[in-house]
């Protein structure tokens, strides 16, 4: 039994200024993650790889298809899921520690049980003393980390992410990653992974995906990475094995990105 299988799914949306048009940005797509897999998806950019997370994560209920978690069909938003998102999530005017937290808090977790937690998973990301700080006053690749923590405090079964290291510089990102790699070690989640990034896809999973350009997007190429574990992103990168994983996976999405990109070019 897979902990999330997206089965068939099709989106389809109504034109705000035409509601006689119709958009299918996502058609008979099926992506299935196991338990304590590390799954992500590529594709060229626009191709519809966030509307099927949003399905996966309940905010989104698809034309057609069906989304399982853990083999029921998901009514509603999927409680098992934790969603990192690729934009600022954190809320401005709460402390790193309190933002940490504030999922506990909603769900009726005391505060006087929830501080200790959200301060042991701060020093699991790296941020032991820097709970007092505001989202303005840490870096970039720190705000990511009080997101990681932010959503793994709440132990979910399913991570659900949408590439969240897009906007760090490059060598923040790699520590990320291989900080994201440690953290999905400790308990293997399952994760689905959305990213543009190839290198990152390969580096990071145990599956990827590869997508269509849109609309109607869809599966194209399945590929099982295997690469051993435990991985330094920075290191495996420089493989033989990578490299032959590399090319073959490219072969099968550069036309899709180069469609994907004419695409941009008209619109």
């Amino acid at each position: 039994m897979s902990a999330l299988l997206l089965d068939d799914i099709t989106c389809t949306f109504i034109s705000r200024d035409d509601p006689a048009a119709r958009y299918t940005a996502v058609r008979n797509a099926s992506i299935a993650v196991g338990e304590g897999e590390f799954v992500s998806v590529v594709g060229p950019t626009g191709c519809g790889k966030s509307t099927l997370l949003n399905v996966a994560a309940g905010l989104l209920q698809p034309s057609s298809g069906d989304c399982k978690v853990f083999g029921k069909t998901l009514e509603g938003i999927n409680s098992h899921a934790g969603y990192l998102f690729q934009t600022e999530s954190l809320m401005p005017w709460r402390r790193a520690l309190d933002n940490v937290i504030a999922g506990l808090q909603f769900r009726g977790v005391p505060k006087e049980e929830a501080v200790p937690r959200g301060e042991e998973w701060l020093a699991r990301v790296g941020l032991a003393g820097f709970g007092g700080r505001y989202p303005h006053q840490l870096s970039g690749g720190q705000r990511k980390r009080v997101a990681l923590a932010q959503c793994l405090i709440l132990d979910p079964k399913i991570i659900l992410m949408d590439e969240p290291f897009s906007a760090l510089d490059v060598q923040t990102r790699q520590l990320m990653e291989n900080e994201l790699l440690e953290l999905w070690a400790a308990d293997r989640k399952s994760v689905l992974f959305i990213t543009h990034d190839l290198e990152e896809a390969i580096a990071l999973s145990d599956r990827v995906i590869v997508l269509s350009a849109g609309p109607e997007t869809h599966p194209i190429g399945e590929f099982a990475i295997d690469l051993p574990r435990p991985r330094d992103v920075s290191e495996v990168r420089l493989t033989p094995r990578f490299l032959e994983l590399h090319e073959k996976i490219w072969h099968a999405m550069k036309e899709e990105v180069l469609k994907g990109y004419r695409q941009q070019l008209k619109a």
